[in-house]
């Protein structure tokens, strides 16, 4: 992929992650010009009327009922950007930043915003010249959108007579913190002079929650294909048993992503020696219900991706222009379908993360291992002297212990602001942040599962030599071991975890065990 073309209408997960984490240029499509155009000419319109309309000639939230003469309207927009940019805390990761410019711009494209051409193309030069703002990461409600990390861009973006460095912002640009303005100089980016409504579409919006979500969304679909490769090889390790994955029984309840995890099971262990070698008639849940467990979240990620792909191709801004000219003023800013949503995915991949960590604790505890050593040690022996896995499973503890708390929804929070005026708020913002942290936890627990449960063979392929895996289990097995070789005592396990989960982030252990 060279280019993403945006149009407010076709933009995908996949274009999202390309120029998020890849820089891929984007190009605003030829459609996409004339819509913006005609919607500009209506902005002029209204102004020429004197018609009130909110955000226009108006002032913003509690201030709706005050009129703005159209001289000051310039200095309306300036002022709700300087006014708003008040986000704290860390800094958002560049990827999230990158992301939500995109998300915007093709948000603006679809031509119910008002704004001039410059202002989109001015988002697009950020992403295509690599000027990245500095976002704090914390401050938005979620409606009426982000509106403190938007405006935190802006200030990058937009000037005004002034023109004072000190209220430019900050941003990245090759390698170097540098005010927005000295920024925006060493790309060649023009600031932009804003005009009427464009400070108001610039902000408006739950664009960050969305951008952090398609992220989300994208990560995983990975870390569930992950689970399943990991649950897999946990069970070729516990010599576990095939019929809990029998076609039928999944057809029986129903449920696309049951249907699915028990499929993708039995292609992985498919021609296994070790599946079914004992005389268990069944296993503990942790393998046996898996498909319930991990299905249900393939179906939850599949409504939280068609919310997501819609909503980053909506127009979220408040008032929105219609033909023939008509502003209409809404909630569309409202970002509880993104709350509800990041909602939805955590609990899921919380779930994920947390039936992962029980099989990692089948795998190291010799009551329930089915005669491998205590700890995964590589003797009996060494027990005492060496920790073997011990610790590795705690990390996997720690963090779906926390995982837990950041699965509290986030979206039935809501507290009112701007003189109630804004009265129910989304969170969403936060709830896609602490989904953020989900997704980086539960892709830590795969790891330690998928790392121990490579263990965990080793030591079982050394008690029957004469047996061999799954098609796609050994292939899993086989890129891990390239990744990490084994040994036999203790060693800083730590650096070799985070190989393993490189490597599923980067995809390797889900291409190779289906290739």
């Amino acid at each position: 992929m060279h280019t993403v073309t945006i149009d407010g209408e076709h933009l995908t997960i996949e274009d999202v992650v390309a120029v998020a984490r890849d820089g891929v240029q984007v190009e605003l499509a030829p459609s996409a010009k004339d819509a913006v155009q005609t919607s500009r000419a209506w902005i002029e319109e209204i102004i020429e009327r004197g018609d009130p309309v909110y955000g226009i000639n108006t002032g913003f939230g509690v201030f709706a009922e005050i009129s703005i003469p159209p001289e000051a309207s310039a200095q309306l927009s300036r002022n709700l950007i300087l006014s708003h940019a008040v986000g704290t805390g860390d800094p958002l990761a560049d990827e999230i930043v990158r992301a939500a410019i995109l998300v915007r711009a093709n948000t603006l494209a679809k031509g119910h915003s008002g704004v001039r051409l410059e202002v989109i193309d001015g988002l697009l030069a950020l992403l295509n010249k690599g000027v990245t703002p500095i976002i704090p990461a914390q401050g938005s409600l979620g409606s009426s959108g982000d509106l403190a990390q938007l405006a935190h861009i802006a200030l990058i973006l937009t000037t005004d007579a002034q023109d004072h460095e000190a209220d430019s912002g900050q941003a990245y640009y090759q390698g170097e913190i540098l005010s927005g303005k000295a920024a925006m100089a060493r790309a060649g980016i023009k600031r932009i002079n804003l005009q009427a409504k464009e400070g108001l579409a610039l902000s408006n919006g739950a664009t960050f929650s969305a951008a952090i979500g398609a992220l989300a969304v994208h990560d995983a679909a990975t870390l569930l294909r992950t689970g399943e490769i990991s649950l897999a090889l946990s069970l070729e390790a516990l010599m576990g048993c095939s019929a809990a994955f029998d076609d039928r029984l999944h057809q029986a309840r129903g449920f696309e992503g049951q249907i699915h995890v028990a499929e993708a099971v039995r292609d992985l262990i498919h021609g296994s020696d070790l599946v079914d070698c004992t005389e268990r008639v069944q296993d503990a849940y942790s393998l046996r219900c898996a498909p319930q467990v991990q299905g249900i979240c393939w179906d939850t990620l599949a409504f939280v991706r068609d919310v997501i792909e819609t909503e980053i191709n909506a127009a979220t801004d408040n008032p929105l222009l219609f033909d023939p000219g008509v502003a209409l003023s809404g909630g569309n800013f409202h970002g509880q379908p993104i709350g509800l949503a990041m909602d939805f995915l955590g609990i899921a991949l919380a779930e994920l993360g947390a039936i992962s960590e029980r099989r990692t604790y089948r795998l190291i505890d010799r009551h329930f291992n089915c005669g491998l050593p205590p700890m995964l040690v590589d003797q009996d022996e060494d027990a005492g002297l060496n920790s073997g896995m011990m610790m590795p499973h705690y990390t996997a503890a720690s963090l779906v212990l926390e995982n837990r708390t950041l699965a509290s929804p986030d979206s039935v929070q809501s507290l009112p602001v701007s003189a109630q005026q804004e009265d129910h708020n989304a969170n969403a913002m936060t709830a896609a942040r602490h989904t953020r942290e989900i997704v980086a936890n539960t892709a830590h627990v795969l790891a330690i599962e998928c790392y121990t449960a490579a263990r965990a063979l080793d030591l079982r392929l050394r008690q029957y030599p004469d047996k061999k895996l799954g098609a796609g289990t050994k292939i899993a097995y086989e890129t891990i071991r390239g990744v990490v070789p084994y040994q036999p005592g203790d060693a800083w396990w730590g650096p070799e975890i985070e190989d393993v989960k490189a490597l599923i982030l980067k995809k390797g252990l889900e291409t190779a065990s289906i290739s």
